[in-house]
């Protein structure tokens, strides 16, 4: 079914970012579309932290409450869906979903976020999240001076260890193979007394997401409270790439410093753009996104 109505913005994505770009502009009387799948990547996680009035808060608790302030602003709708498909139109652009419907919009804010490729790791999916984890400024203090492994190798495991290390002094490298590391490296390692396991993991032992051991293939097991691991992603949707927006190196949509992608009219915030995955990143992405596109539109009928 194609909807005869134009919008102003079609929102792509309703978490934080999304929430957060949809708040300004309904602010500013924006005729605004949120189109969302409801199935967050950060379903798992327990508690959000590091994100001001809200710290400690579980995930869904911060979403709840964000929907429920967006959708005081009447000119903003929601749409329950999945995006399969878009193209541009005389009016903008033409948005598909899953069940059909399509929508016309004047601008393109995607907030998608990403999908995770986890390793081949029985246990893996059912921690992370909780306690394999991405991020040392979301969960770090949570494990602070607890038993901690970070799953990596080369100079991502190396940051990724300074960062740790001051959380705890019980960690360990899991390399997963040869390590590989040149011995500037190995020294830093070394000289801060973290060790290193190059056996592969094949079984992560936990209760209820909680890390409580490692099982690796030659047999042996070793006990661990947490876990981080720097997984791979991709973008959750091939719909920007469609539209032409280029990717950076590291895969996010790549974007200016006020959002905007390489596309005229297309905009994307949140973890679809950064590699600072947190919820007060999201909603600063957002804010911004919403503000430029406003912004665009002002210039456009002033």
């Amino acid at each position: 079914m194609k909807e005869n109505r134009i919008y102003d913005v079609i929102i792509i994505g309703g978490s934080y970012a999304g929430l957060s770009a949809a708040m300004a502009l309904g602010r500013s009387l924006r005729d605004v579309l949120v189109i969302d799948s409801g199935i967050p990547c950060n379903r798992q996680t327990p508690h959000s932290h590091n994100f001001l009035t809200q710290d400690g808060k579980t995930p869904l608790e911060i979403a709840t409450i964000a929907k429920q302030q967006v959708e005081q602003y009447e000119s903003i709708i929601f749409e329950n869906g999945v995006v399969t498909d878009g193209r541009f139109a005389s009016e903008g652009f033409e948005i598909c979903t899953e069940e059909g419907n399509i929508y016309i919009g004047r601008k393109l804010i995607f907030a998608t976020g990403v999908k995770d490729i986890f390793p081949d790791i029985k246990g893996f999916s059912a921690c992370w999240g909780i306690s394999v984890i991405h991020c040392p400024y979301c969960h770090g203090y949570e494990f602070k001076h607890q038993k901690t492994g970070i799953i990596g190798k080369g100079d991502k495991a190396i940051h990724l260890s300074s960062l740790v290390h001051n959380l705890t002094d019980q960690l360990q490298v899991l390399t997963r193979g040869d390590a590989n590391f040149e011995e500037e490296q190995k020294d830093k390692l070394a000289k801060n007394q973290i060790g290193i396991i190059e056996t592969e993991i094949v079984e992560i032992v936990h209760k209820d997401g909680y890390v409580k051991q490692l099982v690796f293939d030659d047999g042996r097991t070793e006990s661990f409270d947490a876990v981080y691991a720097p997984v791979p992603f991709v973008q959750h949707l091939d719909l920007p790439v469609n539209l032409g927006c280029e990717l950076t190196e590291a895969g996010h949509i790549k974007v200016d410093n006020f959002q905007k992608t390489n596309i005229p009219g297309v905009f994307a915030c949140g973890d679809s753009t950064t590699m600072m995955r947190s919820v007060a990143s999201a909603v600063s992405t957002g804010n911004t996104a919403g503000a430029m596109v406003n912004m665009e539109l002002t210039q456009e009928e002033f």
